[in-house]
C-alpha cells in the first residue's frame, strides 16, 4: 500500500480552488491526485502524469471525467499543457514504495532482483546495461556525484574488476560487491545505499528531468498559481530551492540604481520554507524521514525563460 508522503500539507500548500486546473506530475499509484479531486468542483480539472506503465495502469482506476492522465517524463510538461495556464502543480520526486518494494524492478537491494532500476522499463538502458559498458572513471564520478559515495572509486575498481570474471545483473550481487568495497557506513545505512541511489538518477535522468521540469511549470503556472515540489534527498532539493528562490529575486541589473518602491516585481513568492513531515508521520512511514517540501505562489510578473532556465550539465553536488 502506497502511503503519500506529507499529503495534508502538499494539498494544503496548493489551496485548490473547487473550479481550478491542477497537476499531478507524479501520479505514482494516485494518493495526492484522488486527494487533489476531492476538493475539486464540477468544473475543475485534473492533469496527472508518470512515466511508469504501472503508474499508467493505476490510472485507469480512476473513472472521473475532471481527470485525464499522460504517461511522460518530467521535460514534456509544456508538451502536455500547450497553452494551458493552471492554477496548481505537486511534484512529488523520487521513487514510489511500490517501485522499491517490488524486487523486479531492481530498485532495492534488500530482495535480490534484476538489475534495472528503469522508472519506464521500456526505455532506455538498465542499471545492468550501463554497468556493463562503462568506463570506471565514469562510474566513480556517478557514485560520487549522485551519491554523494566517498568511497566511489572503490566501489567503481571493484565493479570494473567483478564484471570481468561475471556479468553483473543481480541486485544482490551488485550490493554484496559495495558491502566488501565500503570499509565504514553511518549506523543503520546499508553500505549499498548510496550506490543505487547513484546508479537509479543517473539510469533515469532524474537531476537533469527536474531542471528541465522546473522553468516549464513556472511558465505554465496563472498568477496566483502554487508549485508545491517534494524532495527527497539533498541533491535534487539544492535544484529546487536554488530555482525558486532565484525567481523570488527581482530581476534587475546590478548596476542599476532603484529604489524599494521602484524594483519590479519577482516572478514567484516564496511561501515559508521548507516543510518536513511530523514525527508521528514518520513513525508510520519512515520514508517521510528525508521529505522536503517547498512551496511557491506565481505572481502577474511576465515570465522571461532566459532568466529561468536552468544551465544544462551543471555539476549537482556543487
Amino acid at each position: 500500500m502506497h502511503r503519500p508522503v506529507l499529503l495534508r500539507e502538499a494539498i494544503d500548500a496548493l489551496a485548490v480552488r473547487a473550479e481550478g486546473t491542477y497537476v499531478d506530475g507524479t501520479f505514482g499509484r494516485g494518493g495526492h491526485s484522488r486527494a487533489i479531486l476531492e476538493r475539486l468542483g464540477p468544473q475543475g480539472k485534473l492533469i496527472a502524469m508518470d512515466r511508469d506503465p504501472e503508474a499508467e495502469r493505476a490510472a485507469r482506476a480512476i473513472a472521473d471525467a475532471r481527470f485525464s492522465f499522460f504517461r511522460c517524463r518530467f521535460s514534456e510538461l509544456g508538451q502536455v499543457l500547450g497553452e494551458r495556464r493552471v492554477q496548481g502543480m505537486l511534484f512529488d520526486l523520487g521513487v514510489s514504495s511500490p517501485q522499491l518494494e517490488e524486487a523486479g524492478r531492481g530498485f532495492s537491494f534488500r530482495a535480490d532482483g534484476p538489475l534495472d532500476m528503469r522508472m519506464d522499463p521500456t526505455a532506455g538502458e538498465s542499471a545492468a546495461q550501463w554497468l556493463a559498458r562503462a568506463e570506471q572513471q565514469e562510474i566513480t564520478e556517478v557514485i560520487r556525484d549522485y551519491g554523494e559515495e566517498r568511497f566511489a572509486k572503490q566501489i567503481a575498481a571493484a565493479i570494473v574488476a567483478a564484471r570481468g570474471r561475471e556479468p553483473l545483473l543481480r541486485t544482490r550481487q551488485l550490493a554484496d560487491l559495495v558491502a566488501q568495497a565500503v570499509r565504514t557506513r553511518e549506523p543503520g545505512q546499508d553500505p549499498a545505499t548510496r550506490t543505487f541511489q547513484a546508479l537509479r538518477i543517473h539510469v533515469n535522468r532524474e537531476l537533469e528531468e527536474v531542471s528541465l521540469m522546473l522553468p516549464q511549470a513556472l511558465a505554465g503556472l496563472a498568477a496566483g498559481g502554487r508549485l508545491a515540489v517534494i524532495s527527497f534527498h539533498s541533491l535534487e532539493d539544492r535544484i529546487v530551492k536554488r530555482f525558486l528562490g532565484r525567481a523570488a529575486r527581482p530581476e534587475v541589473p546590478r548596476e542599476l540604481p532603484l529604489r524599494a518602491s521602484e524594483m519590479p516585481q519577482p516572478t514567484l513568492k516564496l511561501l515559508g520554507r521548507g516543510i518536513k513531515a511530523s514525527r508521528e508521520e514518520i513513525e508510520q512511514n519512515p520514508r517521510a524521514r528525508s521529505a522536503t517540501l517547498r512551496v511557491a505562489e506565481r505572481s502577474a510578473a511576465p515570465y522571461d525563460p532566459v532568466h529561468h532556465r536552468i544551465e544544462p550539465g551543471a555539476r549537482w553536488r556543487n
